[in-house]
């Protein structure tokens, strides 16, 4: 069996969408008997309605970064978690506090805060109908669910990656902070897409398949480097160093993998 794992903000989903001919790939891939699924470190809920939008088929997510785990019709397999007084104290680092959001990532809801213009959570929200909760910042550390994601926005990638290294420097022992463009993901220590992919294989009973893993950005490398995996032309030159090769879409990478 061979397992497809594509990242989907700059790999799948390229200049505002999904390529039809992604799509089709995708499809010839599944027709083969092959699976797919995306590893991503979006919400669920942000996921879903895009993947639908472009009729992009697939038999697992893995959102999140690994933090949640689904199955195509949306059961949650497995879920990590986020101490409540870590959010908490989370959100009293200078350095995020210049994130223009906090969003904070349950299985069926994204809950938001600290908003200010620029945020993409809320326009993404309106367009893709997926539900926010606005709260209190005073409320982080005391949500009625679990929550497994805690993502940044900022207006440069500088600012994300200086948010990274202070919470990685001073919560590195608990959380791990990941920097993905102008975003910021920060999830349980343990939580990586590495773990994401050996995660669903055991959920799934998929042991000893075959696995594509393609990913443009840092928080891809976990996965690219644990499977011999893929990145995409637009990549950056550092994330091309660590991988196989380069190819100019996840659909040239499936099709000549088929």
């Amino acid at each position: 069996m061979k397992v497809a794992a594509s990242d989907y903000d700059g790999t799948l989903f390229r200049e505002d969408r999904i390529a039809k001919s992604d799509a089709e790939a995708i499809r010839k891939w599944r027709e083969a008997g092959h699976k797919f699924g995306v590893v991503s470190g979006r919400d669920h809920g942000m996921l879903v309605p895009q993947l639908q939008h472009y009729g992009v088929g697939y038999d697992y997510l893995a959102c999140n970064n690994g933090g949640i785990i689904c199955t195509a019709d949306g059961k949650v397999l497995w879920e990590a978690k986020i101490a409540p007084e870590m959010l908490a104290e989370l959100t009293q680092l200078p350095r995020v506090r210049k994130s223009f959001h906090f969003a904070l990532s349950a299985a069926d809801r994204t809950y938001l805060c600290h908003a200010s213009e620029g945020t993409w959570v809320i326009r993404e929200a309106k367009q893709w109908d997926f539900p926010i909760v606005h709260i209190e910042e005073s409320e982080v550390g005391h949500l009625p669910q679990t929550i497994h994601q805690f993502a940044l926005g900022f207006t440069n990638p500088e600012d994300a990656f200086a948010a990274s290294d202070e919470v990685n420097a001073k919560f590195g022992d608990v959380v791990h902070a990941y920097p993905n463009r102008c975003a910021v993901d920060i999830t349980p220590k343990e939580i990586s897409k590495e773990q994401a992919i050996d995660h669903t294989l055991k959920l799934m009973g998929w042991q000893g398949a075959e696995i594509f893993a393609i990913g443009d950005e840092v928080n891809d490398l976990p996965m690219i480097e644990a499977f011999n995996g893929y990145t995409v032309t637009t990549a950056r030159d550092a994330i091309k160093s660590k991988a196989r090769c380069a190819y100019e879409s996840v659909g040239a990478m499936l099709l000549a993998n088929i």
